[in-house]
């Protein structure tokens, strides 16, 4: 069989038709693909990552880290949101790799893509569910300690004696609370987003304006610490890995592209989506940063709740208890929108007829991709209660920016093989922003290399199931 077999592009007047008539029911405005990103976006990265990043690697100038991911985010996501514009499908990047680097390159896309989606869904609900089971027990509820942690992890208890984990039982069943609102309908979940957003968004600010007062300037010095003499530890090339680590945090606006086949009309509502959760979601990312490293030092954030040790730090225990709040339902909404553009990449794959027809077919009622969504609510689920997942947010880091390298290509390739097409939303110099936007991305997978090694046996299920299933069954095959 040729190689050119598995070159084949779906054509981007396919894309376009497709996208008028497929079967997904069209209900998200502008506003809601703006929550949508602030849902994703607005989680781990404030409540988790913000912290650990400045502990382990930048110090106070995680603000720096911030700015440059920001910037590189920025290239990438106007990128998006020209690709989005035209073709407004679901399925995001694997959707774009069909269009212009052909079949096998969208698969690989797509089976990444489902990885990176799959796992950032897992390590979210590992720490919503610590954050649940610390609010519960302030009110006297408490949870088998056995039933909160990865199965066979070592619990210490209160007294100093030690217990294995059967099960993180919190964390499964908050993804399967997530999964039955999908299956329920995107307008359903999308609802229950724009609360959750509006809480969260509400205890940000309000742990920024209290915050803003308890800064001592002290906390700040060293600004950039030095170098321990080791890669990423601190110094120069500590912002640069701390960039790299936060990166997961970003990943939310990509999840904007996913829903443009359920956007009211994509071509002007998406890239307002894309770029407005952005632009939202930096701002408020580099407020925390500089009242969390200034309320306490640098090196005492390396914890899964930096912000609650912030709080607790200024003495105010209703401000501890609303973080709380806001930690569980920024989580909460995080999960949602993670596992949402995870099922829309699936149901585009099996749509296109790499992946078997099944986890394409549409509930009669909820007009959702029920099958799939509950195959991947149940898997996620799993992995989150049994799977310690520590040092996977390099994995879904290094996934995001390959995802992020191609999509700033594809805009290249489609201005240079389609430049009559109809572009609602152009991206401004576009023979500069997506080389910048490449660059950046590069400079950012650099300090993730090792993390290659680790999606070995996963690319080589991915050729097999594509060899074996996918290029026999794809719509696309060239007699």
């Amino acid at each position: 069989m040729a190689f050119s077999r598995f070159m084949v592009k779906k054509q981007v007047a396919t894309i376009q038709q497709e996208s008028q008539s497929g079967e997904l029911k069209r209900s998200l405005s502008a506003a809601n693909l703006i929550s949508l990103g602030i849902g994703c976006i607005i989680g781990t990265g404030i409540f988790v990552m913000t912290g650990q990043a400045a502990a382990l690697y930048a110090g106070p100038a995680i603000i720096i880290s911030f700015l440059l991911t920001g910037m590189c985010c920025a290239f990438c996501a106007m990128c998006y949101a020209e690709l989005a514009s035209m073709l407004p499908v679901s399925g995001s990047a694997y959707s774009y790799a069909y269009a212009s680097l052909g079949e096998l390159v969208a698969w690989i896309m797509g089976w990444l893509m489902l990885l990176e989606y799959g796992i950032a869904g897992s390590t979210v609900a590992v720490g919503w569910s610590g954050y649940l089971v610390s609010f519960l027990k302030d009110f006297g509820i408490v949870i088998p300690p056995e039933w909160t942690a990865a199965t066979g992890s070592t619990i210490t208890l209160a007294s100093g004696a030690t217990i294995k984990a059967i099960f993180n039982l919190p964390a499964f069943l908050g993804l399967m609370g997530v999964t039955t609102l999908l299956v329920l309908g995107v307008k359903e979940s999308a609802t229950v987003n724009n609360v959750i957003v509006f809480i969260k968004l509400t205890v940000i600010v309000l742990f920024i304006a209290f915050g803003l007062f308890y800064i001592s300037p002290a906390n700040w010095h060293p600004f950039i610490p030095e170098n321990t003499g080791e890669y990423g530890h601190f110094g120069w090339s500590g912002i640069m890995r701390g960039a790299g680590y936060i990166f997961f945090a970003y990943v939310g606006f990509e999840a904007v592209s996913t829903a443009a086949q359920e956007a009211k009309n994509p071509q002007r509502d998406v890239p307002i989506g894309i770029l407005g959760s952005l632009i939202i979601c930096t701002i408020l990312y580099i407020l925390v940063s500089l009242v969390l490293t200034g309320i306490v030092k640098y090196d005492t954030l390396n914890v899964p709740d930096p912000i609650a040790v912030a709080v607790d730090a200024i003495h105010l225990p209703w401000l501890a208890f609303v973080v709380k709040i806001g930690a569980i339902c920024g989580l909460s909404s995080v999960m949602l929108v993670l596992m949402y553009g995870q099922t829309r990449i699936f149901y585009t794959m099996a749509r296109d007829g790499l992946l078997p027809a099944v986890f394409s077919k549409i509930h009669p009622k909820f007009q959702t991709p029920w099958v799939n969504t509950i195959l991947v609510g149940i898997i996620s689920g799993i992995v989150a209660g049994m799977t310690p997942i520590d040092d996977l947010g390099d994995l879904v880091n290094l996934g995001t920016l390959m995802a992020f390298t191609i999509i700033c290509f594809t805009v290249l390739y489609l201005r240079i093989k389609e430049p009559n097409l109809p572009r609602p939303f152009k991206v401004p110099y576009p023979k500069i922003t997506p080389v910048l936007g490449m660059l950046c991305c590069a400079a950012l997978i650099s300090t993730l290399w090792g993390t290659f090694v680790a999606l070995i046996p996963y690319f080589a299920l991915g050729f097999l199931i594509y060899f074996g299933y996918g290029q026999r069954h794809s719509k696309l095959r060239i007699i």
